[in-house]
């Protein structure tokens, strides 16, 4: 009689305890919030924060650093450096140290772009943001890079000498050993920036609330032309035009990978050939 009353008091526990530790998690999941539908007032409100956050500040920056340049006086005669110091030319690892932070954190909207993806049951291959494809992607923005940065240094020297457009010296950065690594990851992070947020993200979110893709490619140029504006007036056309061939890629092809290759490619080549050109060719503003 002993042994066998033993048998299921000696079960229950262990059986009980699982049954405690399995139900716990549904338990707690139970209880997290149910997620409210994606409504239209919600993604507007979001497109907002996003573009508050980045580009869209940036935008604003851009505005009043072109009204006080024209105030100042003729354009071309000032100058609108891209990288910066960060600290004097005898404490280089603090310059370092700033440039390593900024690039860091300038990336945290796209962060939150890609998380936000994720919450609506997208991601970054929704907007082509992902390595499935390196080679097209590589070939395809390497040809839009040459494409897109010839025309654009036609532009920036015809309206540098028609005085619609400021001096920009694309680097100012001291001689230090980290120079040319940091401004090549200052390109890559100016083309994941830029491409996916202003185009795969705001012309997917754009679609979303209706707008058809040509009237979401003219916002998103528009604004890319914008907060470029603080280098001049030919350079804020210069980047509309830009802004839609991108767009019309994106369109085309449902990838943002090939548009953040050719982007860091063109800052890559201004930021870099800055350095060896600029005092060294006598065409270039700035010598």
């Amino acid at each position: 009689m002993i042994g066998r009353m033993a048998e299921p008091s000696s079960q229950t526990p262990a059986s009980s305890g699982a049954d405690v530790t399995d139900a716990a998690p549904a338990e707690a999941a139970s209880r997290l919030p149910a997620a409210a539908p994606l409504t239209r007032g919600l993604l507007r409100g979001e497109i907002l924060c996003v573009l508050a956050l980045s580009l869209g500040a940036a935008a604003v920056s851009a505005v009043i650093s072109f009204t006080g340049a024209v105030t100042a006086g003729p354009l071309a005669e000032q100058t609108a450096s891209l990288v910066r110091p960060q600290a004097e030319d005898a404490r280089p690892w603090l310059d370092l140290s700033r440039q390593l932070y900024s690039l860091v954190f300038a990336l945290a909207p796209v962060a939150l772009v890609l998380y936000l993806l994720r919450r609506t049951g997208e991601s970054a291959r929704t907007i082509g943001f992902d390595l499935r494809r390196p080679g097209a992607d590589l070939l395809g923005g390497a040809a839009l890079a040459a494409l897109i940065g010839v025309g654009g240094l036609a532009v920036y020297l015809v309206s540098w000498r028609l005085g619609l457009t400021v001096t920009v010296a694309p680097s100012s950065l001291n001689e230090h050993w980290w120079q040319l690594p940091v401004l090549v990851l200052q390109a890559v992070k100016n083309g994941v920036l830029e491409e996916v947020i202003v185009v795969g993200y705001l012309m997917l979110r754009l679609e979303a609330l209706g707008w058809s893709p040509v009237r979401a490619a003219l916002a998103g140029s528009l604004l890319r032309g914008t907060y470029h504006l603080y280098q001049g007036v030919g350079m804020f056309f210069g980047n509309i035009v830009m802004g839609l061939v991108f767009s019309w890629c994106y369109h085309r092809y449902g990838r943002v990978m090939p548009l953040v290759v050719a982007h860091a490619l063109i800052d890559i080549v201004a930021f870099v050939g800055s350095v060896y050109l600029v005092g060294r060719v006598g065409w270039l503003p700035g010598a």
